[in-house]
């Protein structure tokens, strides 16, 4: 296998005694009467990568905006639980909020072009959360960003710090965004398609930059992504979600390997490998938020749909060590 794209050799199953760094539980999300996010549940440990993996209008980023606050009441009405560190962020207040975004949990946007401010140069803009939950002095501020400039693989760190985003190419503006959102040494990193907007060449170097550092962070990620097989080499555990549900969770060699899920079956039928001389397209596209099945959500796409689907919710099932929503697993 191509060394940058095996970016996660050792994957690391945490017990399930050992208390979650963040659960969610039958998390809902309504935009008035469309319900974006429904019943999702999921948990993530310290030192844990895990992968939401699905095609567009899945609500994977929903659910990343929603872990860091930037969904919150009134824009959207929100049920069930999230809890970081036994805190819980649902109701949680903005300004505490705010302590947490930025210090304890961290993002990293899909595209960094629209994410930084064309007013200030990177440097300030690096430093900011260094100021905000640190407290550092202007001095420790632009030594400290210069250092993370580095750690990033941003080249003459120190020059680079008055440059202003357009001044650097794309692959460096996405590496300012992983320095701002590793400045306060997050324990919880969220990556919502962080290499969406970059040239293929360099999407596996941000990935394993991403990878190690919230390695070396002995940090946990959160990666939003479209490729399973991808998802399968930077994360431990892969969520697959359909139409605001998850439909499969459990470790990622276990979930490619041997996908249990019509919908996850079909995502791997949808990988193309060298050498590989057929694609199979899951027929179909996700429903409308005004017009999603009574039952399964993945009924009117499955192959082996049944009555029973289209009219009740699958309960989500144990099997080979990971939770399959499906009435016909077998």
């Amino acid at each position: 296998m191509n060394r940058a794209l095996a970016l996660n050799p050792q994957a690391v199953e945490v017990p399930a005694s050992q208390d979650a760094l963040l659960e969610v539980s039958n998390l809902t999300l309504r935009r008035g009467k469309a319900v974006v996010l429904d019943g999702v549940s999921l948990a993530l440990h310290s030192g844990e990568t895990l992968g939401l993996i699905g095609e567009s209008g899945a609500g994977k980023s929903t659910l990343a905006m929603a872990l860091i606050g930037l969904l919150r009441a009134p824009e959207v009405q929100l049920e069930g639980s999230m809890r970081f560190r036994g805190t819980e962020l649902v109701t949680l207040r903005e300004a505490d909020y705010r302590r947490l975004r930025g210090n304890k949990i961290g993002l990293i946007f899909q595209d960094a072009t629209a994410a930084l401010n064309p007013c200030f140069t990177v440097g300030e803009q690096i430093a900011e959360p260094l100021k905000r939950h640190l407290g550092l002095s202007k001095w420790d501020r632009r030594e400290r960003a210069a250092e993370l400039m580095h750690s990033v693989g941003i080249p003459e760190p120190a020059l680079r710090l008055d440059a202003y985003p357009h001044e650097l190419s794309g692959g460096m503006q996405q590496r300012v965004m992983i320095a701002i959102a590793l400045a306060c040494n997050p324990e919880l990193l969220l990556a919502d398609e962080p290499t969406s907007a970059l040239d293929v060449t360099i999407q596996a170097q941000i990935m394993e930059l991403i990878l190690d550092r919230v390695r070396a962070l002995n940090s946990s990620a959160v990666f939003v992504l479209h490729d399973l097989a991808l998802g399968a080499q930077v994360c431990d555990r892969i969520a697959v979600m359909y139409a605001g549900q998850i439909v499969e969770e459990g470790p990622s060699e276990r979930v490619l390997a041997a996908p249990l899920h019509p919908y996850t079956q079909g995502l791997k039928s949808c990988v193309v490998e060298l050498g590989s001389s057929t694609l199979v397209p899951i027929p179909g596209q996700i429903p409308p938020l005004n017009a999603m099945p009574a039952g399964c959500r993945f009924a009117p796409r499955c192959p082996r749909a049944q009555a029973i689907c289209g009219e009740q919710r699958p309960v989500a099932e144990t099997r080979d060590g990971r939770q399959i929503a499906c009435w016909f697993i077998d």
